[in-house]
């Protein structure tokens, strides 16, 4: 018989794996413990000025302990999340369906295989996890809410794209009416239960800041639903947690799990973060769901207390999901077709669902908030150096009396050019990355050239989506340089149907390690092509389901 544990299940991470694990096994009458590395932000919380957002990254080392993390790697960028909430606090609310045919679909060319699970497996947990997150559909056809003219152009585009994609307006975690009422801006939020926070929450303002974290918590994040019914069910959520390793328990049976602190009072000041003190607790059931990059760093950095784990799996099948971010810039012409309206209304309203030359994709509108509007045409200034030098020659030509017209206003108007819509795609992408460790650090062997004739694809649909907009098209910079940003890395720890194909079977159980669990994007054996989180979502639903099925008790190690 097992020492006692202190937990029956320690989950790392509170994002879309970790919230609806520690929601179902709380709800399940387990001892649950999740440790969160990143701080709780409750409405109005999240930062607007520029001070603020200078403040606003993760890196405890130099005083940091913000929402938004970015790595770079030699191929990409990845911008992920800390905080209580995971990336549900940053992301656009889309809660897309994987579709079927991807599961089963093998392309051997672009290095995609069947899942060792099928869309039929996840069907009941995406209509779960739905439920639990409040989907709604952007009211498009509402008196206020008819005015999202991106919403408009973009299906508009699609109905003229040759290939004819699927187009609609996705179910998004956002609230934009009370239960049995039309829906209004702004209005008090009704919730089933008080959210953690002790805080009110509003209903949608159509401000276009969800990707800055929402402050008037219109947003179903996870910290209003799964986290806030978790700890209900008395769970034990601890933020500012930071794991830094784990390993079995001598004789087996659990894990000791250690972390550190990142006090509060320790923000704004630089920290030797390895000099930190380490708190232990134990376990009879440890759950990874730091992310892509956080379990299948953490699984790197203590892979030798793990034997069992095949190292030719382990940080294997890395992707960016096929993200490609471009801009459609409104025309200042007179054939103009009028502005696009990228910061009205929440981030993404609308979705395509096609294939162009064999390469499948989803191509979704953006948004930006009011306040970054300002700053794209601040820095698009340099480019308009023309009118800079008109402004300036008007100028002078009036102080020293060899122009009596005093008015400017027209060379000041033109310095203001139209604003860009941003355009977000993702896709079948090959999964050609692997994660490793060099020095301690993470890195990524992802490399763009291998999948290239998919982001050409999906830079050719933008391209004439943005046409058929009657815009003009801008590739974002990186992409010339052969490079991406992801804010979905997906892949490291892949499930499979055995040790010989992936890290994690078909419930997250890790192979080799029984009691050891992956229940986030970690798990996922390729791209989603869509937004990932439902799917991610669903998946920790189903992996939940397996282990309440056979209990906290791990089997012995073989």
């Amino acid at each position: 018989m097992s020492a006692p544990c202190d937990f029956d299940a320690v989950i790392v991470g509170s994002g879309f794996g970790g919230a609806v694990s520690a929601f179902r096994l709380a709800a399940a009458n387990w001892r649950v413990c999740v440790l969160e590395r990143g701080k709780a932000y409750p409405p109005g919380a999240f930062a607007r000025t520029p001070d603020a957002m200078r403040r606003n990254l993760w890196d405890p080392s130099e005083g940091l302990h913000g929402l938004f993390d970015l790595w770079s790697f030699r191929g990409l960028e990845a911008l992920v999340s800390s905080g209580l909430g995971g990336g549900s606090l940053i992301y656009a609310n889309v809660l897309l369906r994987m579709p079927a045919e991807w599961f089963e679909r093998r392309d051997a060319e672009n290095g995609h295989a069947p899942w060792p699970l099928r869309r039929a497996d996840l069907e009941p947990h995406y209509d779960r996890v739905e439920h639990a997150l409040g989907a709604q559909r952007y009211p498009l056809h509402e008196p206020g809410y008819d005015r999202s003219h991106k919403t408009h152009a973009l299906l508009a585009a699609a109905a003229a794209l040759p290939e004819r994609p699927l187009a609609q307006l996705p179910p998004l975690a956002v609230t934009f009416a009370n239960p049995g009422q039309p829906p209004r801006c702004g209005e008090p939020l009704a919730a089933p239960f008080p959210n953690l926070h002790n805080a009110p929450r509003r209903t949608c303002t159509l401000c276009g800041e969800c990707d800055l974290g929402c402050n008037q918590g219109s947003k179903n994040t996870l910290d209003h639903t799964y986290l806030s019914a978790a700890a209900h069910a008395g769970a034990d959520i601890r933020v500012r947690c930071e794991v830094r390793d784990f390993r079995p328990l001598p004789g087996g049976g659990g894990f000791e799990v250690r972390f550190v602190r990142h006090h509060e009072a320790a923000e704004g000041q630089p920290t030797y973060t390895a000099g930190l003190p380490l708190e232990r607790i134990t376990t009879r059931r440890l759950l990874l769901a730091a992310g892509s990059l956080g379990t299948t760093f953490l699984l790197l950095r203590n892979r030798r207390a793990f034997p069992g784990i095949d190292a030719t799996q382990l940080g294997t099948r890395f992707c960016g999901n096929g993200d490609w971010l471009a801009f459609a810039r409104e025309r200042e012409s007179p054939d103009g077709s009028g502005p696009l309206g990228a910061t009205f209304g929440p981030v993404i309203t609308a979705a395509l669902l096609g294939e162009r030359d064999g390469q499948r994709y989803c191509l979704e509108d953006g948004g930006i908030p009011e306040g970054m509007n300002w700053i794209l045409q601040v820095a698009a200034l340099p480019s308009r150096w023309r009118r800079l030098v008109r402004l300036a020659c008007r100028f002078l030509a009036g102080q020293v009396g060899f122009d009596t017209d005093s008015n400017l206003s027209a060379e000041l108007s033109s310095l203001f050019g139209p604003s860009a819509l941003p355009l977000l795609g993702m896709g079948r992408e090959m999964p050609n990355g692997r994660l490793y460790l060099r020095r301690g650090q993470l890195q990524s062997t992802w490399r763009y050239r291998p999948t290239r004739r998919f982001y050409r694809a999906i830079d050719a649909v933008m391209a004439d989506a943005t046409a058929r907009m009657r815009a003009d098209y801008e590739r974002n910079p990186l992409g010339r340089l052969r490079r991406i940003i992801t804010v979905h890395p997906l892949g490291g720890c892949p499930m499979g149907r055995s040790r010989a194909e992936g890290v994690v079977d078909q419930f997250g159980a890790v192979f080799g390690v029984p009691g050891l669990h992956v229940v986030d994007g970690a798990a996922m054996r390729g791209p989603v092509g869509v937004n990932p989180s439902l799917t991610i979502a669903a998946f920790a639903d189903r992996c939940a389901d397996e282990l309440i099925r056979v209990g906290p008790e791990a089997p012995p190690r073989p």
